[in-house]
């Protein structure tokens, strides 16, 4: 059983307002109708196979009891390109939305129910902020880096990575992601999430001398041309707000609570953290990781309180603790809820599709390059 003070707070980035995303939520159902799990049921029964729906990990059990696959990102935007169904509603946020609709047929509508659900990260990086970048780079080091874009960011930054040769990766494939960019230049830029760009440098055998911060708010990044030269990875200034609250003192005291507890962490978080735990996993990775151990085991998991919720449930015969006692929820995951999924579902089987999330086509054609560059390596 999961001991925990849960508490929601706001990204340092805000999410993007609803009316920056074109939100049009007319008529949404008041969270305390009680009849808002049989709409639900009802709704996703009488669109049958014209409707398909993903279920992002960190999303609440209230939405995702309705998922017809579980996942992250990646996983599911595959799922939705194979599985031939004109809609598609993404229980998540708008990068992996995006995603969907990048490796899905033309006439597939990718729908996101509420379009405020950003990601603090991937709003870290704003294609105008990465274009500077990329071209100071080119005045400076010309010819000499490759980018390597984490899928937890915007189209528009995953289309420039394909177009200027990089990859993308995941966090379970950023190693070998890494490996082929040094295979082609002497310089790496790692966007969005400095800490999983550092952990994949350092765990790869490079020196934190090797590395250099790129922040997008100062000139140059806040280096000299010297810095430049002499770095071989280039970090973007962006974290994951949920994983950068956990510190190295969190796994000093779950050890003292929890006997023989053995504590995994995510690679978006600092550095300090994966170094004190026992084992380091991708989503996927630590779900894998906690059903695959023996009963009476104990684990301490430093990720999403969602999933942790979950797991905690769905093995019973094991002790899963989250590895604060205070852990914030995901805020901007947090957003889709049941009456926008209720909203969404209702207005489809009217005829009316809400919030599709549509990427233009050459924006759309270098993503899928960069992304077809990631399954090359793997």
């Amino acid at each position: 059983m999961a001991e925990f003070t849960p508490v929601t707070i706001l990204d340092r980035a805000p999410a993007p307002r609803a009316s920056e995303r074109g939100t049009i939520c007319v008529d949404l159902p008041p969270a305390a109708d009680p009849d808002l799990v049989a709409r639900a049921a009802a709704a996703k029964q009488a669109l049958e196979d014209r409707l398909v729906v993903l279920g992002h990990h960190y999303q609440k059990q209230e939405v995702i009891q309705f998922a017809d696959a579980r996942g992250d990102s990646y996983k599911l935007a595959r799922f939705a390109a194979e599985t031939g169904a004109p809609y598609v509603v993404f229980l998540g946020v708008h990068f992996m939305a995006e995603s969907a609709d990048i490796l899905t047929a033309d006439d597939v509508q990718v729908i996101l129910p509420d379009m405020a659900a950003g990601c603090s990260m991937a709003d870290m990086a704003d294609i105008g902020q990465v274009q500077e970048c990329w071209d100071a780079l080119q005045a400076v080091v010309p010819g000499r880096t490759v980018p390597v874009t984490y899928m937890n960011s915007s189209a528009a930054i995953k289309s420039l990575t394909g177009h200027e040769g990089g990859t993308i990766c995941t966090s379970s494939n950023a190693g070998p992601a890494m490996r082929w960019a040094f295979d082609r230049r002497d310089k790496v830029l790692f966007l969005p999430d400095q800490h999983l760009g550092r952990n994949t440098a350092l765990r790869m055998g490079l020196r934190d001398d090797d590395l250099a911060i790129w922040d997008p708010h100062k000139d140059l990044g806040g280096l000299t041309e010297e810095r430049i030269g002499a770095a071989k990875v280039l970090l973007w200034k962006g974290h994951c707000s949920v994983h950068q609250r956990f510190r190295p003192e969190m796994v000093d005291a779950v050890r003292d609570r929890v006997p023989g507890v053995r504590v995994i962490v995510h690679p978006e978080c600092r550095h300090e953290v994966i170094a004190k735990a026992d084992e380091v996993g991708s989503t996927e990775g630590i779900i894998r990781a906690i059903e695959a151990s023996p009963p009476g085991s104990a684990w301490a998991v430093g990720t999403e309180l969602n999933l942790v919720t979950r797991l905690g449930i769905e093995n019973p015969d094991k002790t899963v603790v989250f590895l604060d006692r205070t852990v914030c929820f995901c805020a901007t995951m947090n957003r889709i809820d049941l009456p926008h999924l209720v909203w969404t579902m209702e207005n489809l089987i009217a005829g009316t599709v809400v919030n599709r999330i549509s990427v233009d086509a050459e924006t759309a054609r270098w993503a899928r390059v960069a992304l077809e560059r990631m399954l090359d390596i793997n």
